[in-house]
């Protein structure tokens, strides 16, 4: 969530000299839950509900969760923030690594039923991806992912490109083949044919209900077992790394 700076006056865009002030001026604050939850409500009427408070990594710095957006403020609620924590020592992004958790999905309460299954080799590793038939990137990807060995591929088909991506999507989804009719077009360019008759293509719109549930705002978005995910076309090696680092954990 990005708050408009209009509407803010008063409003931080990054930790810097404010942490530093904030450690300075007040290093054994303790914060109030309800006054944080009350200064802000009273000051910024249009914020959306707070669902958690709880402490930030770094001290007199307390976290703001809204969904999966985090924010930060000081313990009254005086000021608030919006960036990432850098830990100057590991270069960890702490911001994005709880973000990450947030936002991880449980791999078996996927509705596989609604993918476009392929596998190489013996298919023993997974991976999901969310996908647009028009999306130049996702085509990138499933190339790609040809080099990958042993892995199964469960592509949920989400027509979010404007277009005719979503008729695209049911004319693939219907086809007879469907797995045939989706590696055609996103590997070797064949348009799957026009859908003839009545065909269930529900599962498209189960499959947008299920990305806007998890805040699936772009395409390619791949999902590994443990529930991390990657947006992006990222390399086959890449996959092959977080694949073989799952296998050992």
């Amino acid at each position: 969530m990005k708050l408009p700076r209009p509407a803010f006056p008063a409003f931080a865009t990054g930790l810097g000299a404010l942490a530093l002030a904030l450690l300075a001026a007040a290093p054994a604050a303790r914060a109030d839950e309800n006054v944080i939850r009350k200064t802000l409500a009273e000051r910024f009427q249009n914020l959306p509900k707070i669902d958690e408070v709880r402490p930030a990594p770094v001290a007199g710095l307390w976290e703001l969760r809204i969904g999966t957006e985090v924010m930060y403020t000081d313990a009254k609620g005086a000021y608030l923030i919006q960036g990432s924590i850098i830990d100057t020592a590991t270069r960890k992004d702490l911001t994005q690594e709880r973000i990450d958790k947030l936002t991880a999905i449980d791999f078996a309460s996927l509705p596989l039923k609604d993918a476009i299954v392929w596998k190489n080799g013996t298919g023993k590793r997974r991976i999901a991806v969310f996908g647009d038939p028009n999306c130049g990137y996702c085509k990138r990807l499933e190339k790609d992912l040809i080099n990958v060995k042993d892995v199964t591929v469960y592509n949920f088909v989400i027509p979010i490109l404007g277009g005719d991506s979503a008729e695209k999507a049911r004319s693939i989804w219907c086809a007879k083949d469907s797995t045939a009719a989706w590696r055609g077009w996103m590997v070797d360019g064949v348009a799957p044919p026009r859908t003839m008759g009545q065909c269930d293509a529900s599962a498209i719109e189960r499959n947008a209900a299920l990305a806007r549930k998890h805040k699936v705002n772009g395409t390619p978005a791949i999902v590994f077992e443990d529930g991390t995910r990657a947006p992006g076309a990222i390399p086959a090696a890449e996959i092959e790394r977080r694949l073989a680092a799952l296998a050992k954990s």
